[in-house]
């Protein structure tokens, strides 16, 4: 993608990578990413806001050569992290009169990371201003936000609000603007399920400062750009709440086909009961849809097989990130199949022990389900049932 213009003198010029499949060699992608990084002209210096990650610096470079930028003054750091910052080190090579101009975490990273000199920094400070001439960047402190590292930069004169990875998607793009529609809506859930959900608390606290600085548009990192902001932080307005939706999340494995038959019978009971159940077979299914249904279930169902004595581990793995997004979920429980013996409950439990859930009485059977067995599944639906209706969910 070439330079566009958003308004005048304030250029888009960063890439899509529709190819990239993975995420920190941990998030699957859809369709890939973008890495957007913004160039505002005013009227005495130029300044970049976030440059590149590094495998796309030559087209990058090669893209502001031909759009005859012979002068950048700042290059504005909004994170660390190498999708943002990689390319900074040959923007200095290019720009040698470039200064970095970013907060005190995120130079230490950026120095170890891409071993740039202490004389190339200038340090701002929450509410800190920067003048370009006709036009003030205003550095927002945003810690927690992914990055303890991370702030976010407000284009004053034009109300552009410039957030970094928050309220971002993974969503490459022709057009500039989002059009918010239930791709951009899928794109921006898996987002934020995957990379802002653990920081949940903060996520609120800057979506109500955003809605405060009503900002003419709202330009991240990755993915499209937000010409209607209210669209976006309305969704996290959503997704931040502290209230779960009426809905049982069930990720299952199942060797023998045991804890997906208790999986499916749930799923329907639960449902007879006007409660929406997700299930997932971890080993076919995305994780990325998996931590879609976190953001939303009240009630998490794991559903596991034994090996050797303890949890297969792909359901364990899924424990572990759930364990690691921190849902607000309420409730929590545990179906599972054995051959011989172990300890299935028990070290799941342990898994998810950073989750403040309520526990409801797990289904442990020995091979495939019996009539007592699926009487405690009953049980089970009426708890869960009871449990929902008395949250106001149901």
């Amino acid at each position: 993608m070439k330079f566009k213009e958003i308004e005048k003198n304030i250029f888009y010029c960063g890439l899509n990578d529709a190819d990239r499949v993975i995420f920190d060699e941990l998030i699957p992608l859809e369709h890939g990413t973008t890495y957007n990084s913004y160039l505002i002209k005013g009227s005495e210096k130029t300044a970049i806001i976030d440059t590149m990650y590094p495998p796309f610096s030559e087209e990058y470079l090669k893209n502001l050569e031909e759009n005859s930028i012979t002068t950048i003054d700042y290059i504005i750091a909004n994170h660390g992290e190498q999708d943002h910052s990689g390319t900074i080190p040959k923007l200095l090579e290019k720009y040698p009169n470039a200064k970095i101009v970013t907060n005190a975490v995120c130079k230490n990273n950026i120095k170890e990371m891409l071993l740039v000199d202490d004389d190339k920094f200038i340090i701002v400070k929450d509410a800190d201003t920067l003048s370009l001439g006709d036009k003030t960047l205003k550095f927002i402190s945003a810690p927690g936000v992914h990055w303890p590292d991370t702030m976010f930069t407000h284009l004053l004169e034009n109300n552009f609000l410039f957030t970094c990875d928050f309220l971002g998607a993974h969503l490459p793009f022709e057009e500039l603007y989002s059009k918010n529609d239930n791709e951009l809506v899928s794109s921006a859930k898996r987002y934020y399920a995957e990379i802002m959900m653990p920081f949940r608390p903060m996520c609120k606290k800057y979506v109500s400062m955003i809605y405060d600085i009503n900002p003419k548009m709202i330009l991240p990192s990755h993915g499209p750009l937000h010409n209607k902001p209210s669209f976006i932080l309305d969704l996290y307005k959503e997704w931040t709440s502290d209230t779960p939706q009426n809905l049982v999340l069930i990720p299952y494995v199942s060797m023998y086909k045991s804890v997906e038959e208790m999986a499916f019978y749930l799923k329907e009971k639960l449902e007879d009961k006007g409660i929406k159940t997700a299930c997932f077979d971890v080993i076919e299914d995305d994780l990325g849809d998996i931590a879609m249904n976190l953001v939303d279930a009240a009630t998490i169902v794991l559903g596991g097989s034994m090996v050797l004595a303890s949890p297969h581990p792909a359901i364990a793995n899924v424990a572990y990130i759930a364990n690691l997004l921190k849902p607000k979920a309420k409730f929590a429980s545990f179906i599972g199949s054995y051959g011989w013996g172990g300890n299935l409950f028990g070290k799941l439990g342990e898994i998810l022990s950073s989750l403040k859930v309520q526990v409801i009485e797990p289904v442990l059977v020995k091979g495939k389900p019996k009539e007592a067995d699926y009487k405690l599944l009953d049980n089970m639906v009426e708890t869960i049932y009871k449990f929902h209706k008395e949250a106001g969910l149901a």
